[in-house]
This record gives C-alpha cells, structure tokens and sequence, in this order.
C-alpha cells in the first residue's frame, strides 16, 4: 500500500506549490464534470471548463502538447455543447440522448483522423522529437475529440469512446509520473461506465414509450 502512496505522491516533491493545488482543482472540477455529465446535468459543461482550461496550462508547462491540444478542443467543444443541451423548444429540450446515426459514425471517423493529424502537425511545428507516448498522445487525441463531439450532440457512443481513451490514458499518465491525473482518469473509466448504463437505460426506456 505504502509503495502506491509513494507513487502518487513523489512525483510532486519538487513540484511548485501553485501546480499542485491547480491540479488538484482541476481533478476535483473533472471528476465533476463527468458526474454531471453522467446525469444528463448542464453543469458538464462550466465544470467541465474550468478543468479543462487548467489542465490547458498545465500540460503546456510541461510540454506534453498533444494532450494540451485535446484540452484546448475540449474547451471550444465545451462552449458548443452547453449551448446545443441548453437549446429548448415548448419547454422541452431539443437534443435528446439518442444513437449516432450511419452519417454520425462516418463524421465520427473523419473527426478521429482530422483531429490525429492536426496533433501531430502542433508536435512538429514545435520540432517536437516524437516518442512512443506522444504518438500515444496523438490516438487517444483523436478518440477525445471525437467523444466531445459525441457528448455535446448527446450520442451514446460518446461513453464508449471515453472509456477506450480513458483506458489508454491511465499508464500513459502514471508512466510520465502524473499520478494525480492517473487517478483521475481511472475515476472517469469508473464514470463512464455508470454514464453508458445509465445513458442506455434512458434511452431504451423512452424508445419503449414511444
């Protein structure tokens, strides 16, 4: 047990003060975007925000670009999704959770690649050296980008699509010595998979009433 404290916590011995407690914040805000997310709830989305523009600057600090780029896409999504679940119509909303349709998978597909492509030309604009965690880096950017495209459009496949990523970027952060968003990410996996359930069990019950 004492080596998983170890874990956790020696990577932040000579970590300023002020990354520590903006992390921190930023664990807290995610865990409650996706709990938030989860329920269908509004608040995804400012929550989500406010983690994600921290964790912009973070990972900008410590050069790890491609996944500052997806946090940076993360906000602009966010903005489009709090404006698409808030849309209603005859008090009712106008986006409903629902199944992504034969279009919807192939747009997913383009935004995967698009969003690759893009991540890997801000690594070389930087003269970035290209290791195996970056090209890490570069898939799960593309499955995040196209799960917020997802999410904000209320598609099921979103949670599936975090889950993958989210799957990845658990060793992907612990290997780089970023125990706190390890942790993070492996409290979104849990999240996810109660998100899918209960997103799954929302709509099988509405298309039963119809």
């Amino acid at each position: 047990m004492n080596h998983i404290f170890d874990f956790f916590l020696n990577a932040y011995q000579s970590t300023p003060t002020n990354q520590i407690l903006l992390e921190a914040i930023a664990f807290i805000f995610g865990i409650m975007s996706v709990w938030y997310a989860k329920q269908e709830n509004i608040l995804v989305y400012p929550t989500g925000i406010i983690c994600t523009v921290i964790t912009v600057y973070l990972l900008y600090i410590n050069k790890y670009l491609g996944d500052m780029m997806m946090n940076f896409y993360y906000s602009i999504m966010s903005i489009y999704g709090w404006w698409n679940w808030s849309r209603k119509k005859n008090n009712t909303t106008v986006v409903p959770i629902s199944r992504t349709t034969t279009k919807e998978k192939q747009i997913g597909i383009g935004l995967f690649f698009l969003t690759m492509i893009a991540t890997f030309i801000v690594y070389k604009s930087y003269d970035y050296e290209l290791k195996i965690p970056n090209y890490i880096d570069i898939v799960t950017s593309g499955i995040f980008f196209t799960a917020m495209w997802y999410m904000a459009t209320k598609k099921l496949e979103n949670w599936t699509l975090w889950i993958i990523g989210d799957l990845i970027t658990i060793p992907l952060y612990a290997y780089r010595g970023l125990g706190m968003l390890s942790l993070q990410y492996l409290i979104f996996t849990i999240l996810a998979i109660q998100g899918y359930r209960e997103w799954k069990t929302h709509l099988d019950k509405n298309q039963a009433t119809v």
